[in-house]
C-alpha cells in the first residue's frame, strides 16, 4: 500500500498493483483532491486510513490517476549534504565546495505551483537564455543541459496564520504525507540567471511529482535518526532528527538503473524544513509542498541527478524517459515519477 490519489469521481487508496475506489464513503473522500481530507488535521487523517485500509469498494488499475491534490505554494530546498558538496566540488574547485550559510539553514526557492504535474506526464524542453563561459554574448534557444534531480517532498494538510512559525516539533501537526519529486533543471539556463536572485526559469517549467500521497502515519516504522550536525543549528531549527526517512530510491533512465540512494542521508529533515520556511511569519496553506532538494549519497552511483553522476559530460536527450521510484524500509511503495523528454516548442 502507498497511500491516497484522486480522481475526478473521488479518492483512491492504492493496494498493490490495484486500486480501491472510496468515493461511495461519501464526504472527503467522494472530492476530486486530497485537499479536503488534508485540511480535516490528524485525527480524521487517522480516521481516512483505517476506513481506506477496510474498505472494499470497486477496484482499477492504480496507475489510473491524476495530481492528487491542488498544489498551493510549491517549495524546493537543498537539504542533501552530499549533494550541496558535490556541486560546490564542481562550480568552485578551488574553495571550500559549502557556502557559509549551508550548515546554519535549509537554503531553498519558491517554485511555482501551476507546473507541478503528475507522473507520467512529458516534460518538454525549456527555451531559455544560456551563456556558455568563453561565449561573447547569451542566446536564446533549447536547454542542452537538461537534468533530473530526485527529491522526496512533504505535502502540508493543515495550514498555519500569518505571522505564526511552525516548530520543528509540531510537524506532525500540519503535514498529511509525502511524495516522490522530480524538479527537472535546465542548468545552463540556471547557471546564467541565478546570480544574484536565486532559479527561476531553469526549474519553473515544470516539477513531477508521484500520483499517490503516503501518509505520515504509514511511514512511522521507516523513520530513523538523521545524521548529526555540525555545528548544532539554532534554537528555532534544533530537534527533528528522528525525522530520517528511510526510503529506498533509484532512477531509471531508458530502462537502465542509474542510480541507488535513500533519503535516510538527508542533513536537513522536513521537520526543520518546515519550521525555517515558516520562521520568518510566512503562513502554510492546505497543499503547501515541500522538497527535500536532490538526494545524493556518498556511493558511486548513489547521485541524485545527471550533473553528478556524469560530471556535467551527459544530459537527458529529447526521446530519454526516466522513471523514479521509492520504497520505505517497512514495505510501503511511494509510487513513481515517470517522464519523457520531448523537443522543445519553436521559439
Amino acid at each position: 500500500m502507498s497511500g491516497f490519489g484522486a480522481r475526478e469521481k473521488g479518492l483512491l487508496w492504492r493496494d498493490g498493483d490495484e486500486a480501491v475506489d472510496l468515493s461511495a464513503l461519501g464526504d472527503v473522500f467522494a472530492q476530486p483532491t486530497l485537499n479536503p481530507l488534508m485540511a480535516a488535521g490528524p485525527a480524521a487523517w487517522r480516521q481516512a486510513i483505517e476506513a481506506a485500509q477496510s474498505h472494499d469498494g470497486p477496484r482499477l488499475t492504480a496507475g489510473a490517476a491524476r495530481l492528487p491534490f491542488a498544489v498551493a505554494d510549491y517549495v524546493d530546498f537543498y537539504s542533501s549534504l552530499e549533494h550541496a558538496t558535490n556541486l560546490g566540488r564542481m562550480f568552485r574547485p578551488d574553495q571550500e565546495p559549502l557556502l557559509p550559510n549551508w550548515r546554519w539553514l535549509p537554503v531553498g526557492y519558491h517554485g511555482r505551483a501551476g507546473s507541478v504535474v503528475v507522473s507520467g506526464t512529458d516534460v518538454v524542453r525549456p527555451n531559455g537564455q544560456r551563456k556558455a563561459p568563453d561565449d561573447d554574448a547569451p542566446t536564446f534557444g533549447p536547454s542542452r543541459r537538461l537534468d533530473f534531480e530526485l527529491e522526496l517532498g512533504f505535502v502540508v494538510g493543515v495550514g498555519s496564520e500569518l505571522g505564526e512559525m511552525v516548530p520543528v516539533d509540531a510537524f506532525a501537526d500540519h503535514v498529511f504525507g509525502v511524495v516522490l519529486v522530480n524538479d527537472w533543471s535546465a542548468r545552463d539556463i540556471q547557471a546564467w540567471e541565478y546570480v544574484p536572485l536565486g532559479p527561476f526559469l531553469g526549474k519553473s517549467f515544470q516539477t513531477s511529482i508521484s500520483a499517490w500521497v503516503t501518509p505520515l502515519a504509514l511511514l512511522d516504522d521507516a523513520r530513523v535518526e538523521a545524521p548529526a550536525q555540525d555545528p548544532p543549528p539554532l534554537d528555532h531549527l534544533a530537534g527533528g532528527r528522528e525525522w530520517g526517512l528511510d526510503v529506498a530510491l533509484e532512477v531509471e533512465l531508458n530502462g537502465e538503473t542509474i542510480s541507488r540512494g535513500n533519503a535516510k542521508t538527508l542533513y536537513w529533515t522536513m521537520p526543520q524544513q518546515l519550521a525555517h520556511a515558516t520562521s520568518n511569519g510566512a503562513p502554510l496553506r492546505t497543499g503547501d509542498l515541500m522538497a527535500s532538494g536532490t538526494i545524493s549519497g556518498s556511493e558511486p552511483r548513489s547521485e541524485g541527478s545527471m550533473i553528478e553522476l556524469y560530471r556535467g559530460e551527459r544530459f537527458l536527450a529529447d526521446g530519454d524517459e526516466l522513471v523514479l521510484r521509492g520504497r520505505a524500509a517497512n514495505g510501503v511503495e511511494l509510487g513513481e515519477v515517470r517522464g519523457r523528454v520531448l523537443p522543445a516548442r519553436a521559439s
